[in-house]
């Protein structure tokens, strides 16, 4: 079965450092937290609001050991009126056993504010 996990965090400014380092730790929490393996993935899509333009923060994945080859791609939000600004949002598909409750969907720092429901239940 191939299951969706999500995920977001915000980050304070627009730098490739910071960009970077927000989507590494919210990608290792998700594996961690949902031992993936990157074999199992079939694809990951990570979006950022219109604040992000200094890195895609896709790369990130480059610092992880067997992820090489999953299919990654970067887009944009919808620029909805009053959404969360400076936010990185993934959605990675991978093939499990778990089911929709057992998946662990990961918000941090002001991404929590998007499903509280789900930052709590870690």
């Amino acid at each position: 079965m191939i299951r969706g996990i999500r995920g977001a965090t915000t980050v304070e400014q627009d730098t490739e450092t910071e960009v970077i380092a927000a989507a590494e730790k919210l990608m290792a929490e998700i594996i961690q937290v949902n031992e993936i393996d990157p074999d199992m993935v079939a694809s990951v899509f990570f979006s950022a609001t219109d604040e992000i333009r200094s890195v895609f923060p896709a790369k990130a994945l480059r610092k992880f050991d067997g992820w090489t080859y999953v299919p990654v791609t970067c887009m944009k939000e919808i620029p909805v009126s009053n959404s969360l600004p400076f936010c990185i949002r993934v959605m990675i598909h991978v093939n499990t056993t778990k089911t929709q409750q057992e998946i662990k969907h990961v918000y941090q720092a002001g991404a929590i504010a998007l499903r509280p429901d789900l930052a709590t239940k870690r």
